[in-house]
Formats: structure tokens, sequence, C-alpha cells
């Protein structure tokens, strides 16, 4: 039971890791409290509603629903004491105290899931993460660095851990090797955190006294798409209103294989959708024979649609598509 309430409200903290995603840089706290929050949530239900036995024992043994955060960790450090295997529930623990920025007590609950699963990439890297914010200094002491290279040799195309290990080894005086560890990097991140990146490494190559790289050309194929706004159609909604150019897998789930974030004052617009617009590296556009394109305008500016959401209706394109994508707002 408790090993399945776990697995549930990991499963949820990926979901919801998504979903609240355009919040992270602004309110990391709130998103992580609301994760656990949530993610706890389900695993209670599971256990009053999850099975026939469950329903039976609802009445004799009631299980209240975390009222706050504290709460919710408490509930959470309980249930491992009670079973201290679970590595899903260590990761969680981890992530709610970080949330709560009690990044000693946050390592700790990481190296218990790195003790119980030592060859996962995403369970290193957060830990060593945890670890550095434990420092106080942000420094990668050998453990946390150790960590990370494990990651990145388990999961080459792993970003964070590639980023944090660079961040280490420039941080341990090594900006060539720094430079060296980011800069497969610049073929997987979205145009604009390219730039921004591709600044980072220019400056470490700098302090190593080598010349600056040139910017990476543009990845090939991806898809091209206008869009516009039908004569006539005009919107209250201020001009820096966030809007999305959407592509994603056509009757399959709601998160996008490639995304651009631009604003209606941008109106009319071109895009070039490919691969490394992708918010998910295993996803990739240029894996697919089919995708359903949109563009939608978010007054809230976040990625999870809202009921005051302006969006075009759907195209559906084969590809490789050998002409633009038209996408027309109040049709």
């Amino acid at each position: 039971m408790v090993v399945f309430a776990l697995i549930a409200a990991a499963l949820v903290v990926g979901v919801l890791a998504w979903v609240l995603r355009p919040m992270w840089a602004h309110s990391r706290g709130f998103v992580l409290a609301t994760v656990v929050l949530l993610g706890l949530g389900t695993a209670v239900l599971y256990g009053l509603l999850g099975t026939p036995a469950g329903l039976r024992e609802a009445n004799a043994s009631r299980i209240d629903t975390p009222r706050d955060i504290d709460e919710a960790v408490a509930d959470l450090r309980a249930a491992l004491e009670r079973d201290p295997s679970q590595v899903e529930g260590w990761m969680l623990l981890g992530r709610a105290l970080l949330g709560q920025e009690k990044y000693t007590e946050a390592a700790d609950a990481f190296a218990h899931a790195v003790k119980l699963q030592p060859d996962h990439a995403e369970v290193l890297v957060s830990a060593a993460q945890a670890r550095m914010l434990a420092a106080g200094s942000g420094h990668a002491d050998a453990t946390a660095m150790e960590w990370l290279q494990r990651a990145l040799t388990l999961q080459p195309e792993h970003q964070r851990a590639r980023w944090f290990l660079g961040v280490a080894q420039r941080q341990a005086g090594q900006p060539a090797v720094a430079a060296a560890t980011w800069a497969p990097l610049l073929a997987q991140v979205d145009g604009g955190t390219r730039d921004s990146l591709l600044a980072q490494i220019n400056t470490a190559r700098a302090e190593a006294g080598q010349p600056p790289l040139a910017p990476p050309p543009p990845p090939t194929g991806g898809l091209d798409v206008e869009v516009a706004a039908a004569p006539g159609w005009h919107t209250a909604l201020p001009p820096d209103t966030t809007v999305f150019v959407i592509a994603r897998i056509p009757d399959g789930p709601p998160m996008p294989v490639a995304v651009e974030k631009h604003t209606l004052a941008e109106l009319p617009l071109k895009v070039h959708l490919d691969d490394g617009d992708s918010p998910m590296p295993t996803a990739k556009l240029s894996a697919l024979g089919e995708v359903e394109v949109l563009v939608r305008v978010s007054p809230s500016g976040t990625a999870m649609p809202q009921s005051d959401d302006i969006a075009s209706p759907p195209v559906r394109v084969k590809l490789p598509a050998d002409a633009p994508v038209q996408l027309t707002l109040g049709e």
C-alpha cells in the first residue's frame, strides 16, 4: 500500500512539474508546496479509495488530508520511517524541503535516495544540487562532483547534470573544462536559452585564454509557422500578453513537442519550430510524422490552458512540411 501510494504521488509530481514550470522562476517555494500537497493528497485518496480493502476500511480508519506543507512533510517523514526503502518518497521529501529552503535536510533526504538508487541520473543530480545548496557557498564538494559526473555518464543528454557539472568545474578553477562540458547543451536548448548559454561558455573560455565560440547554426528541419489576426479582430489585452505557438502530437498528450513564447505586440508573427524548442529532450519534433499546430493567447502567461485563453483552430500538418503553417486568431 505505502509503495503504491508513494509511486502515485511521484507520478503526480511529474505531471505538475510540467504544468507549473512557467511559475518556477518566480515562485519556487509555492510550486514545490503545491506539488507536495497535491501529490500527498493523491496518496491519501488512494489509501481511502484505491482498493476494495481500502473501501471496507475507510470508515474504520480515516486518513485526514494534510492541512499545510509542514503537516504534509511530517506525514511523508512518518511514512518513510515505516518504510525507508521508497526512493520516490525520499525524492518527494527532498523537493519539499528544498521548497522550504531547508537545504541541509533536503540534502540528507536526497542522499537516502542515492543509497537506494545510485545509478539513476535524476536522483544523482537532485542530490548533488541539494548538497551544493546546503554548503552555503553553492560550491560542489567531492561527493557532489562525483554524483554529477556519474549522472552525466549514465545519461549524457541530461541537461541539468551537464549544467551543474559545468558550474562546479568553473567554481573549481577549471573554466576550459566547464566550457567544454556546457558546449553540447547548445544543440539541446531553445533559441533564447542558447544565446545566454553561449555567453556563459564564451566567458569561461575567455577566462581560460581561449577564443570565443561562434554561434551554432540553427537546427535543420523543423516547421515554419505564420501567425496573424483576422481582419477586425481586436482585444483589450495589453501588448505584452503572452502568445504560445505550439506543436503537439495529434490526439496525444497535451504537452507540446515544440513551443515558442512571444507577445501580442509581435503579431503578425513568423516562427520556426524545431528540436531546440522542445520542452522535453526525449520528445523531438523531428521524430514525428505528423503534428497538430495552434497558437494560444494566454492572459495569465502560464503554459497550462485557462478558461480565458484565446486559441486558433488547430491545424494538422504532415512532416516534413513543404510550406509554412498559417494560423489566424479570431477566425
